[in-house]
C-alpha cells in the first residue's frame, strides 16, 4: 500500500519555478511530476511521469537544458522506464520572428525498444504568431539520428542515417487562467523508406489560483523501424511561482 501511496502523492504535486524573462531576469527553472495510478480486483497499474527544465535567455540567443523519465508498470510487469535529454538553442538574428536552432538528444525507451539514441542537428524556424499570450511555431531541419534498437525480441541492430525534422508547435493563454500547449514531431529519414518517428504532445492547464495549476498531458510515440508506439495520459497539480 505504501508504494501506491508514495506514487499518488507525487502525482498530485508537481513543482514548477518560474522566471518571467525581462532584461534582468534571465533564468527559467521547471519541475513537473504527474502520472496516474489505477488499483482494482484484478490488478494494479502506475505511471509516473517526471521532468526538469532549464532555459537560460539572453537578447540574442536561448539555451534550454531538459530531461524527462517516464516508469510504469502494470500488475507487476514493467510497461515503460523511458528516459530523454536534450539540449538545445536558439540564435535570434536580423530576420523578424524567425531563428536558428540547434539540438542534441538523447533518449533511451523501454516501451519504444529504444537502447539507445543520439539525435543531433540544426534548422530554421519561423513564428506564425508571435504574442505574449499567443505562440504558432513551425520548423525544420537536418539531424543525424545514432540508433541501437531492437527491430524485434530477437534482433539488435546499431544503424545511423540522417532525419529531416518538421516540428509544429503552439501556446495559448485564455483569460489568464486557461493554458493549451502542443509540440509535434515527424522525423523522415532522408535514406531509408517507410523509417519515420513520431512525436506529439498535447497539455492543458487550469489556474486554480495565483501559484496552483491543474494539468493534463496527453502524448503520442511511434518508432517505424522498431514497430512500437505509446500513448501516455498524465495529468496532476503544479505549483507555480514567479522570481
Amino acid at each position: 500500500m505504501f508504494k501506491y501511496f508514495s506514487f499518488l502523492s507525487l502525482l498530485l504535486f508537481g513543482f514548477a519555478a518560474k522566471a518571467q524573462f525581462s532584461d534582468t531576469t534571465n533564468y527559467h527553472v521547471i519541475y513537473n511530476s504527474t502520472g496516474s495510478v489505477n488499483r482494482a480486483r484484478d490488478g494494479s497499474s502506475y505511471l509516473l511521469n517526471n521532468s526538469l527544465r532549464f532555459e537560460i535567455k539572453k537578447k540574442a540567443i536561448a539555451l534550454n537544458a531538459s530531461n524527462s523519465w517516464v516508469y510504469g508498470r502494470s500488475n507487476d510487469a514493467l510497461t515503460n522506464n523511458d528516459y530523454s535529454s536534450t539540449v538545445d538553442f536558439n540564435l535570434y538574428k536580423a530576420i523578424p520572428h524567425a531563428y536558428y536552432w540547434g539540438l542534441a538528444n538523447y533518449n533511451t525507451s523501454y516501451s519504444l525498444k529504444i537502447n539507445s539514441q543520439l539525435l543531433a542537428g540544426g534548422g530554421i524556424a519561423y513564428s506564425i504568431l508571435d504574442k505574449p499570450n499567443t505562440y504558432l511555431n513551425i520548423s525544420d531541419g537536418i539531424l543525424y539520428d545514432l540508433s541501437d534498437i531492437n527491430t524485434s525480441d530477437t534482433t539488435r541492430e546499431l544503424y545511423h542515417t540522417y532525419r529531416n525534422s518538421l516540428r509544429l508547435q503552439f501556446h495559448f493563454l485564455i483569460n489568464n487562467l486557461i493554458t493549451i500547449d502542443s509540440g509535434s514531431f515527424l522525423q523522415n529519414s532522408l535514406t531509408r523508406n517507410n523509417d519515420y518517428i513520431i512525436r506529439s504532445t498535447f497539455g492543458l492547464g487550469f489556474k486554480l489560483n495565483n501559484w496552483l495549476n491543474l494539468n493534463g498531458s496527453l502524448s503520442y510515440n511511434k518508432i517505424s523501424r522498431t514497430q512500437s508506439e505509446n500513448l501516455l495520459l498524465t495529468y496532476g497539480l503544479r505549483v507555480e511561482k514567479y522570481f
